[in-house]
């Protein structure tokens, strides 16, 4: 039996998918791991892409968004926004 390896970016092909599986990291994971959950999500659109919409270069956003990377808010912020995505905040029930 041959097996393949599991990358979730094959999985997030609908803007629906990567919502759930952004707000999935964001309520079950650490920041860490939401650069990483960001960093599939741009792999599944395309870095090029990604990269064009961000001003950045690939090789900075395949940094960027690694495991173990530490990137500034804004480029944060700026990948989110080239996803298409936003950050909410709601209350916690206590």
């Amino acid at each position: 039996m041959e097996t393949t390896k599991f990358d979730i970016a094959d999985y997030l092909d609908s803007e629906e998918m990567i919502a759930e599986y952004l707000n999935t990291v964001l309520e079950d994971g650490d920041s860490s791991d939401l650069i990483v959950a960001i960093g599939h999500i741009a792999k599944a659109i395309g870095m090029t892409k990604i990269a064009e919409k961000t001003g950045m270069s690939r090789p900075s956003l395949y940094k960027a968004l690694s495991d173990g990377a530490k990137p500034q808010f804004g480029t944060i912020m700026k990948v989110l926004k080239a996803i298409g995505g936003q950050i909410n905040v709601k209350p916690m029930s206590a």
